[in-house]
Order: structure tokens, then sequence, then C-alpha cells
């Protein structure tokens, strides 16, 4: 059981490192229309702070087309980090045609909130979606399961928690304040695990992800409408 967990916890880490580390390969970054601090933070690895401290840029944040921003210097530790992944993820992803079902699981919303940032199939978009609201609002487990990884060792994602539900889900909960709950425990649907904050991030907000065999999958689809319970 105890090697099976730690199997599981692997296959976690290394999922949320390949997508922190999707866009690392480059010392710099070059800024692209609709980019903000914190998307490019979320594709390099580079913290926000880290990123306005080398760049000089100071709160709102403001970046323009076509600059270049100066990222960390870890790049051998993100070349290591994708190593790793390759060896432990499969090498195909589930296709969108090939998604589960909506219904076949019950989710709930994980916070309340507007949606600033949704779900994008481009090439280093967002694997989730971004729930914003003030600092402390609760954060839930959006359905039964076990936690396998409590921490803030996976840059960009800030204080993280992630959930296991069945054989197939993984839930992924980031930016947290306050975290409420231990690796290896099991939650109840609807339990809250956290309060919302901005750790890693440049404004107060959740960052929530369903993965569905190690693919992230849009939340949106199989939520039931914001402010709802679901029916299931």
């Amino acid at each position: 059981m105890i090697n099976r967990f730690s199997a599981i916890l692997c296959l976690t880490l290394a999922l949320m490192l390949t997508g922190c580390a999707s866009r690392s390969s480059d010392a710099t970054y070059t800024v692209k229309r609709g980019d903000t601090l914190y998307g490019i933070s979320r594709q390099t690895g580079t913290s926000v702070k880290d990123l306005a401290r080398l760049n000089g840029i100071s709160p709102p944040y403001t970046i323009e087309i076509g600059q270049k921003l100066v990222l960390n210097s870890a790049k051998k530790a993100t070349k290591s980090a994708t190593r790793t992944a390759k060896t432990v993820l499969p090498s195909s992803a589930v296709p969108q045609s090939s998604w589960p079902p909506v219904g076949q699981r019950c989710w709930r919303w994980p916070a309340s909130g507007k949606v600033v940032l949704p779900y994008s199939t481009a090439d280093g978009g967002n694997k989730g979606i971004d729930i914003a609201s003030s600092r402390g609002q609760p954060v839930y487990a959006a359905g039964a399961g076990k936690v396998v990884y409590v921490g803030n060792q996976l840059r960009g994602y800030g204080n993280l928690i992630m959930i296991k539900h069945g054989e197939d889900y993984i839930t992924a909960y980031a930016h947290n304040d306050k975290l409420m709950v231990n690796n290896g425990q099991s939650v109840k649907s609807g339990q809250q695990i956290a309060t919302m904050g901005s750790s890693d991030a440049d404004s107060v907000r959740l960052h929530f992800q369903i993965r569905y065999r190690a693919t992230a999958i849009d939340p949106q689809r199989y939520l039931p409408p914001q402010g709802s319970r679901p029916k299931c």
C-alpha cells in the first residue's frame, strides 16, 4: 500500500512539474499578446515575485508585448524535472474525444467566486480554471477522496493540495493561504480543505484542476452550474 501511494505521489508531482516547466527551456521569455505576469509564472516555473524582482517590475505588474523577461537560473533543475516526468508519465494523453462523459462522477465547485481564467487547450494554456474571490474564503474538496499531496515545493502553484478520487481522477487546488488537511487524509465532498490566498500568484485566487488518467480536462464541463449543488 505504501509503495502504491508513493507511486501515485511521484506521478502527481511529475504531472504538476511538467505543467510548471513547459516553457522553461530558455533563460528569457518574450511577452506575447494576452500574457500576464501570473500566466508567465505558471508557464516558466519562475515565481511572480522573482519575475518582478529580476526585471524591475512593480505592482500592478504591467508588461508590454515584445518585452524580454529574465527568468530564474533554474534551467538545470527544470531539465531534471522534465526527465523525471518523461520517465514516470505515460507516453500518451487522453484525447478530448475520449474524455469521460458528464455525470460519470459527482463534482461540486471548490470555491465561490468569478472564473477569471478559463481552461485552455492551447500550448502552454491554463490547464484548469482560476477562481477569484477574497482572501480567507473557504476552499472545498470537489469530491470525496484521499489527499496525496500537501505542500509548496512546486514552483508556480504556491500552497498546493492534490486529492485522488478512485483510480482515474486527481484534483488540484493551488495558491491557497491556510492548508487544513494532511497527506494521506480521507476527505468528504464539500469538506473545507484550505482558505483562498495568493501564494505564488499576483492576486487572490484558486487555481483548480481535474485530471483524468493524468490528462487535465476542462473542470467547467463537469461542474454543476455555479452557485448550485450537484444533482447526483
